[in-house]
Order: C-alpha cells, then structure tokens, then sequence
C-alpha cells in the first residue's frame, strides 16, 4: 500500500506526526520500563525470599541430620559391654556396613585420654580441652570441625557413654562427610542454585563452588550477627543473589555456629525480563509503524487543504488577488476555502486603498512626536479621502476643556493653521454620544471645534472623534465645500484610520510611561526576590547600584548599561525556586544543598528565556557566578568567555553579598571586603574589573571625605 506523505513537508504536520508518536510511544515506553523495573525487583525480592526459605530448610535439615547421627552414637554407646575388650556387642555384618556409610571411624577416649579404636580409622584424632570434655561428660554432645588445605575438611562428634561403665569415657565418631552432604549435592538443590555451608571463621565446610570464594566483609559481618539475611556477591565474574541461615548449633552441641549460603546467579532470576528486554523493541516498531499509518492519513486528511490554503495565501502575498483556492473535504476546510476566495476578491478591490492607507499608518505609528503625527494627518489624510480642508485637534492634558485646533487649507499658502479653542459642554457632550462619527452641516452655529474650519467656506464636516482610556483626547475633521457621495466602505476607512491615529498618540503617551512602568516593575520584582529572605532585602538594588557604576568606568554605553541595570535587578530570580530553608540555613551548607543553590543562575536563565527583550540580560543572570580562572559555576566558563556584563556584576555581588550580613556570618568591614576583592583579581574576578571597582571605591571615598 502506497502513502502519500509529501504532506509532511508542512512544519504543522510533521509536529503532529511526532505528536501522534510521542503520545503513543512515550507512555508505551514508561509503562514497560516501569514495568521492567518493578518486575526486576518482584524478581529479586522473590528468589531472594525463596532462598532465604531454602537456606533455612537445608540447615534445619542439617541439624536433623546431626541429631540422627546423634541417636546413632547414643545407640552405638549402649550397646557397648563393659567387658575389658570395648568391643560392639552386636558386631553384625549389617550393622558394621550401616556404620560405613555413617562415619569412617570410632574410637573410645578414656578418662586418662587414652584411645581405642572400636571401628575404622581416625588419624590425628581431635584432643578434647578441659572445658569441652566437662561439658560433654555432663550429657551435652560435641561437635567439632578441622579445615585442613591438605587434609580437607573433617567433621567430629563426641557424646558420653553410659553412667554404668566402668570409666567416664566418651564416645568419638568421624562423620562420612560423603553421605552426610549427599543429600544436599548440586543435582538435588533447586536448579542453578549453589550451596556453601560455612563454620564459624568463615571457612568453607561444604559447597558446590569452587573456593576460594570470598563473600563480601559486610556479609560475613552479618552471618556473626544476625540470623539471616540476603546479600549479592560475585564470584568468577558472575553476580550473584544471596541468603544466608544460621544455624544455631551451640543450643544444642557443644559447637560454634554454622552459616547456610545458598546463592542463585542474577542473571538466572533475570532471566524471564532479557526476554522482555528482546520483546519490547519488536513491540515499540510494531506500534510505531501503526501509529504511522493511522496519523498519516488522518493529518493527510485534515493538512492537505491547510497546504492548499497555504499556496493560496503565497498567491495572494504575491497580490495574485483572482487566484482561487478549490478544496472538496466536505468538513470546515471547504467553507474556509470558500471564505478565503470571497476574501481574495474583496482584497482585489481594496488592496490600492490599503497600500496608501498602510502608508499613512507607517508614517504615524513610527513617529512618537505628537506634532510629527499631526503633520503627517493634514499632509496625507487627502491622498486616501478627497475632500477641502483637514483639521487635527488635540485636547489640554489638564481636562480644562481647551484644545489645539490645527487646520490644514489647500488654498492657502500658508496651509497649517494653529488655534487655540474653548470646547463647549455640549459639544463634548455630543462627541462622547457618538464615539464612531458625527456628520456636521454648517448651517446654524457650528461646534466651536469646526470655527477655524467655517472660516476656510466648509460647508459639511466629516468628524472623528479620537478616545485615549475611553477619554475623549482629539479630533479628526474632514471638512468638504460641497456635500461629498460617501460609501460606508469610506467611514468604515476613515475610522479605522482614525483609530489608528489615536493608537499613534496613545503609543507616544504610553512609551515614557511603559518606560517608567518597566523599571517599577523591575524593582518592584527584585525587591520581591529579595524578600523571600530577610538577609537579601536591598541587595538586588544595592549591588545593580554599584555595577552600574563599574559599568560606567569601564565605558559600557546606553544599551548596554541598561542591560546591566536590567539584569542586574533580575540576577537573583532564580532564587524564587530555592527553599527558605536553604537560603536562610545558619551555618555551611550540606553538599545536596550546596549543588541545589549552584542551579539558581540557571533557573534564573530558564525563567527569563520566554522574554525576547531580555535576550541580552540572560548571560549575565547565567554567569554572574562564573569565576576567571575557569572554577565558578554552572558551566566553568573562564577569560573573556564570560560576557562582560557578568564580569563585572559577579564584583558587584560578591562586595554587596560581604558587606552584608548572612545567616551563617557577619557582614565584612568595607576594607577587608576591598582587599578580598583585589586580592582574588586574576583567579575569580577579571582583573580590568577589578582596577573599575577600585576606581569606584576611591571615587566614593572622596564623597564621604566631600561630606564630611
């Protein structure tokens, strides 16, 4: 199936392509590395769970183990006669192979230490310590161990014999170590899993690894004191899950702890999510490629008549106005596009009007000097409506009622006139009640605002009436010696010029007082930064304040120190996102907090990049922090790749910031302060700054000499 996207061309349509995706695939993503996530750790936690169950069953089995050859030995001691010999007193031939399979060998120590070996062989036998032999002979059995790197490992069992032979001997066995771990060898544990049984010095007694293997100092330090606990390690390269159970023996032996380890390779337990890992891209093309082919043709169906109306709109740009624009989507589009042609046609026949009224409007809205404007009305409002004379009046700021009449007289050589006038209260009356327009005969007493137009023979007036905030501020009046044909095409025209004369006054008002507006605000908005703290009131005006004053010696010109008037009033608004706490701690901050309030010149930047006209303000608010030498933050800009704003404003900041006082010091005295400054010119501060800030300072020292 063939789909046609050259479409996707358009800017719009390829940003709801990728919306179409995004929506789609960003939430398919989050959820499966959500779910991989919280799978992983179900997966850990579980086996962890299964092997700390397992490791408990295999020590409680190995201490059932223990106690069975336990009752074997108790059983072996009261069958011993107490003839001379010592020997078994039932020396059956299944008996003597049960034994076999139970221990390699027993012997009898006497009172005296003396051995004598009932069955098998035990070479090196262990020799009983004072403590270990008391303790046994009182009926509690022994358990011992020997790790030996030749001899192996080799496990011992001592219980008493019976009361009524004739010496207080004890009963000693080897343990088979083959058929005692037997039932714990690797073919019988749960598959991949890996059995150490550790003793007490953490020497290994059983384990299917290879050892040396060396748990972890911190798991090691758990099986001594705790019972149980789970643990990763790794061994040969492979990561490992862990559980350890300890086995209490000292209960119930007269023996050190033994610790169970079961292991399970990670890689094992993880093995169910590499599948998901595998799966999911096949998922995420399959999605992506139905995603595709649905957006595809549903933005087919809506931007194709945008493109065409796009090619409309370059024709008409072109003034091509009998160009037509066909769309068949049977939705919206088609009556747009219906739309637009009317509009083409109408725009066909206003377009000369508009040139010449655009014209006017350039020339009025691009000056800001009310007399500039008034010149351009009488010198072209004649070009876009013929008529006999012009008369511009503009009402006293005082609200007295008088007003300036300026009049414009084609038969005149001198053909601006200037009058001062007294408006009438009915006259301002009738102005107010018709905002739009007001057609005017001359045949009684006219307004006094159209006198100075009676005396030029004007016989009908054409008057516009311009409002300021709703306030009646000026007149506009086309004065005609004949009564005119006008079209309402032709009032509908001189009003919207009217208007747009009242928005060229209103922009030469507004300008000084957006100029003051701006620098309010900007104040009102450092102080507000600044107040988030006690600490840091005054300190956005007071370090702008002396930058400035830097600015001006190193011959910054008006753009420019305005710009650093500007940033500098805004330099601390990254502020606005760091906690009190942070910002009012008594005393050195943690380094979580330290990295936390190195972020606000970039949040500062991050606030004021959606204002164009502060463009040149955000490097300064962004690296006012930055150091000389290369070592300030954020971004370790050093030299002359610090703009020179933020040169000189990180002076400025640091002396204000010194000489004030903070919650975690004291404010500095005005020389050390100095000396600090000049101490650090070359590594924090530009040294050319710094000679400017000490220009400044010698500057006001004078002044204080000067008032004193």
């Amino acid at each position: 199936m063939k789909i046609e996207v050259t479409f996707l061309r358009s800017k719009v349509a390829r940003r709801i392509f990728f919306l179409f995706v995004a929506c789609t695939l960003i939430p398919i993503a989050a959820l499966a590395i959500l779910s991989f996530g919280l799978v992983t750790k179900q997966l850990i936690n579980k086996s962890q769970e299964q092997l700390r169950e397992e490791s408990k069953n295999i020590g409680q089995s190995i201490v059932r183990d223990l106690q069975s050859i336990q009752v074997e030995m108790e059983m072996i001691a009261s069958n011993l006669s107490a003839s001379s010999t010592q020997t078994l007193s039932i020396p059956s031939q299944e008996f003597d192979a049960h034994l076999k399979e139970r221990f390699t060998g027993l012997i009898l120590i006497t009172e005296d230490d003396q051995h004598r070996v009932l069955f098998g062989l035990i070479p090196d036998a262990p020799r009983l310590g004072q403590d270990d032999r008391q303790d046994i002979l009182l009926g509690k059995p022994g358990l011992f161990t020997r790790v030996d790197p030749e001899e192996g490992v080799r496990i011992f069992m001592c219980i008493a014999t019976y009361s009524d032979l004739p010496n207080k001997e004890i009963l000693l066995a080897e343990i088979d170590l083959d058929h005692f771990w037997a039932p714990r060898e690797k073919d019988k544990l749960q598959k991949e899993t890996e059995l150490s049984v550790l003793d007490s010095s953490n020497n290994p007694l059983y384990s299917t690894l290879d050892f040396p293997a060396t748990f972890p100092a911190q798991a090691v330090m758990s099986m001594k004191n705790a019972h149980s606990a789970q643990f990763e390690w790794v061994y040969e390269k492979k990561r490992y899950l862990a559980s350890f159970f300890t086995v209490f023996l000292p209960g119930q032996f007269v023996s050190d702890e033994w610790a169970v380890v079961l292991s399970m390779p990670k890689s094992s337990v993880l093995r169910v999510n590499y599948i998901f890992a595998w799966v999911f891209p096949l998922v995420i093309l399959v999605s992506l490629w139905v995603v595709s082919l649905l957006s595809v043709n549903q933005i087919r169906r809506s931007l194709v008549p945008l493109e065409k109306l796009k090619e409309g709109t370059k024709r008409i740009a072109r003034r091509e106005f009998d160009s037509r624009v066909r769309v068949t989507s049977r939705d919206e589009f088609e009556e747009v596009a219906e739309s637009f042609n009317t509009m083409a046609s109408q725009l066909g026949r206003q377009f000369k009007t508009l040139t010449t009224i655009a014209e006017i409007d350039r020339a009025i809205l691009s000056s800001l000097d009310k007399a500039r404007i008034v010149d351009t009305v009488l010198a072209r409002m004649r070009e876009v409506f013929p008529c006999d004379s012009v008369s511009v009046t503009l009402f006293e700021s005082n609200g007295a009622g008088t007003a300036q009449t300026y009049v414009e007289d084609c038969k005149s050589d001198k053909r601006k006139q200037k009058k001062t006038i007294e408006l009438r209260p009915e006259d301002i009356e009738e102005l107010n009640d018709n905002p739009d327009l007001i057609l005017i005969e001359m045949d009684g007493e006219p307004p006094s605002y159209l006198v100075p137009m009676t005396k030029l023979g004007i016989r009908l007036a054409l008057v516009l009436p311009i409002f300021l905030r709703q306030e009646l501020s000026g007149i506009i009046a086309l004065g005609y010696l004949k009564p005119p044909k006008l079209e309402q095409e032709d009032l509908d025209q001189a009003r919207q010029l009217a208007d747009q004369v009242a928005v060229a006054f209103s922009n030469a008002r507004l300008i000084e007082e957006l100029a003051q507006l701006n620098w309010g605000t900007l104040r009102a908005l450092a102080r507000a930064i600044d107040a988030k703290s006690h600490w840091t009131a005054g300190h956005s005006e007071r370090s702008t304040k002396l930058a400035l004053q830097i600015g001006r010696v190193v011959g910054l010109n008006r753009d420019e120190l305005d710009d650093l008037h500007r940033a500098g009033l805004l330099h601390d608004i990254g502020k606005l996102g760091i906690p009190l706490d942070v910002l009012d701690k008594n005393g050195k901050l943690t380094a979580e907090e330290r990295n936390f309030m190195d972020k606000h010149p970039s949040m500062g930047a991050r606030i004021l990049e959606p204002i164009d006209a502060y463009a040149e303000v955000i490097p300064i608010v962004l690296q006012h922090h930055e150091s000389f030498d290369g070592t300030g933050y954020p971004d370790g800009l050093s030299g002359e790749d610090i703009s020179l704003g933020a040169r000189i404003f990180a002076v400025a900041d640091r002396f204000e910031a010194l000489t004030s006082d903070r919650p975690y010091r004291k404010a500095l005295n005005l020389k050390r302060t100095i000396k600090y400054i000049k101490d650090r010119a070359g590594t924090e501060f530009d040294p050319k700054i710094v000679n400017a800030f000490l220009k400044v300072m010698a500057q006001e020292e004078k002044k204080q000499e000067g008032y004193r």
